[in-house]
């Protein structure tokens, strides 16, 4: 009995070792300082942002827009065999703008933020929340609208889906505490109530924007501009909830992860390993005491660190 009980904890360690772990499309894991993700297949000098990645860690999901919004596209990447494949255009994406895609703690729905049109088929002028669902075959089916409760006459971007069902997302709600504010959907057996703005801990005056909330709705990573510690043109923020399940105010993370540039589109990888977050800072390649020559110049004009959005990660020990 005794060796039936150290093999069976052998095993469970082993187990749980194996779901926690994720084969990531990059080799060279972060250290406390952020670094460029899977440069040149996620991150390749197009304006790249936002992150999702299955439960499973097989299959990720990104945006990639015009950098004057012309065009959003949400950008697919699964793994087969343990390897992973080349970015495609997602199977319900291409047509519309379509961002922000996030999976389900559950991995069987996908959330995303959309301006295609309602099923009166009438040219959409704001975004609404959208999902789309796994079918029996492993494919993803329809994209459905979340309805006249979550989506107003504003635009909602960014959702974030807790395990109970619980739906946050960004807008610019009249009843909020600034311009844009993180709001809650909460998710009950009849469906989403209507959408309340959190609390003045997250929620100021100002923008907050681009909510991650943890799974367990433990802690929230958001972007907030125009707070006296913003360092540029919108930082990171954490908050966390107290034993009462209450929102504490909301922490500046540190520099190094927020930079003099815009800082936004937080996420943390499925085993709480990492943050992934999107970044339009410059690389210091930019600068130096001489003129660049036109092949450089060239090179730094199409390369990731050029001013456009790229994704970054770091080790996430918050």
């Amino acid at each position: 009995m005794k060796n039936l009980s150290a093999l069976l904890l052998i095993l469970f360690t082993c187990l749980n070792g194996a779901l926690a772990q994720i084969n990531y499309p990059d080799k060279n894991l972060p250290t406390d300082t952020p670094k460029l993700f899977a440069q040149g297949l996620l991150t390749d000098g197009l304006s790249n942002r936002d992150l999702t990645i299955s439960p499973t860690g097989d299959e990720l999901f990104f945006t990639i827009q015009h950098p004057k919004f012309i065009a959003s596209v949400i950008i697919s990447v699964a793994k087969v065999n343990g390897v992973w494949g080349k970015p495609e255009v997602a199977p319900f994406s291409g047509i519309n703008r379509d961002l922000e895609a996030a999976f389900s703690p559950d991995g069987k729905i996908l959330y995303f933020s959309s301006d295609r049109p309602l099923a009166d088929k009438k040219p959409k002028r704001d975004f609404d929340i959208w999902k789309v669902s796994k079918t029996t075959n492993g494919q993803w089916g329809t994209p459905e609208n979340l309805g006249t409760v979550v989506n107003g006459a504003k635009s909602e971007f960014y959702p974030s889906v807790a395990k109970n069902g619980n739906l946050y997302f960004t807008v610019e709600a009249a009843y909020g505490k600034g311009s844009e504010d993180i709001v809650l959907c909460k998710y009950t057996s009849k469906g989403y109530e209507a959408p309340i703005s959190l609390p003045e801990d997250i929620n100021t005056k100002f923008d907050e924007f681009n909510a991650f909330v943890d799974p367990d709705e433990q802690f929230i990573l958001f972007t907030c501009q125009g707070r006296a510690d913003d360092m540029g043109k919108g930082d990171l923020y954490l908050a966390r909830k107290n034993a009462a399940g209450n929102w504490q105010s909301a922490q500046h993370l540190p520099a190094g992860i927020n930079s003099t540039s815009l800082d936004y589109c937080p996420y943390v990888t499925p085993d709480k390993q990492y943050l992934v977050f999107t970044s339009n800072r410059l690389s210091k390649g930019w600068y130096g005491e001489k003129a660049v020559d036109y092949k450089t110049l060239k090179a730094l004009l199409s390369e990731a660190g050029n001013g456009l959005d790229d994704e970054y990660w770091v080790k996430w020990g918050w």
